[in-house]
């Protein structure tokens, strides 16, 4: 049984005369591994990726942040120094995780009901779970 390309299995290479050949390394790299599906393994990761739930306070922790906060207000211009937990939510999924940290209050704004803090960012109130009065001399 004779093969159809018989006729040009012994051939010469074909060498340009123009053009130099390409080195055997990048010969090589162009059938290297790649990624076929962009970003699958991105989505992978974010999939995996775990959020906590927003927690939903209880009226009596809502009377308890309210009553503290009434009491940082009225030191407001002192600027107070506060440890807080809140809630941020996640950009992309459903959930966030909750952050500790420590801010000195600069302002509220009471019809948006958010706090703002001298290192520029603010705070809603409804992403507080917990609030006390830190020592300014702490810090």
């Amino acid at each position: 049984m004779t093969s159809s390309y018989e006729d040009i299995l012994h051939l010469p290479h074909h060498v340009s005369p123009t053009r130099p050949q390409m080195p055997m390394e990048d010969r090589a790299a162009q059938f290297s591994p790649f990624a076929a599906l962009v970003g699958y393994d991105d989505a992978i990761d974010e999939t995996a990726r775990q959020t906590e739930a927003q927690i939903t306070l209880t009226e009596d922790r809502k009377a308890e942040l309210d009553q503290t906060m009434q009491q940082l207000l009225r030191q407001l211009d002192r600027q107070p120094m506060v440890r807080l937990r809140y809630f941020v939510p996640d950009e992309r999924k459903a959930g966030g995780a909750y952050v500790t940290a420590a801010k000195q209050i600069r302002t509220f704004n009471p019809t948006a009901r958010l706090l703002f803090f001298t290192d520029g960012t603010h705070i809603s109130l409804d992403q507080i779970v917990e609030l006390e009065q830190a020592d300014n001399e702490a810090f």
